[in-house]
């Protein structure tokens, strides 16, 4: 099973840009499709991002579409989220997760991911 370790997150700015990365164990990365989800405190988890396993597709939510960027690179076993024109309401713990192998591509549910990490936090400040 893949281990997933994010990284990244800090503190920072309205306005500011920050890059996370998610670092996956094993081989065969390049065969999962994965994503990003966040968790902001007395909230459930919220989806952002999901990447295909070449790179080739992505889809977002609403919520940052137009300012987050998920992006991979295989060779590197790491898959990351530029977070641009970052605003109060972004601060949350950021989870990278495995969108699972029968899971509907456009999904947004947490319950079809799986090999969660343990998160990083973002915090954005006034």
């Amino acid at each position: 099973q893949v281990q997933l370790v994010e990284s990244g997150g800090g503190l920072v700015q309205a306005g500011d840009s920050l890059r996370v990365s998610c670092a996956a164990s094993g081989r065969t990365f390049s065969t999962y499709r994965m994503g990003w989800f966040r968790q902001a405190p007395g909230k459930e988890r919220e989806f952002v991002a999901v990447i295909s396993s070449r790179g080739l597709g992505t889809y977002y939510a609403d919520s940052v579409k137009e300012r987050f960027t998920i992006s991979r690179d295989n060779a590197k076993n790491t898959v990351y989220l530029q977070m641009n024109s970052l605003k109060l309401e972004d601060t949350a713990i950021y989870y990278c997760a495995v969108l699972r192998e029968i899971a509907d591509w456009g999904t947004r549910n947490p319950s079809d991911f799986g090999s969660w990490g343990q998160g990083t936090q973002v915090t954005v400040s006034s």
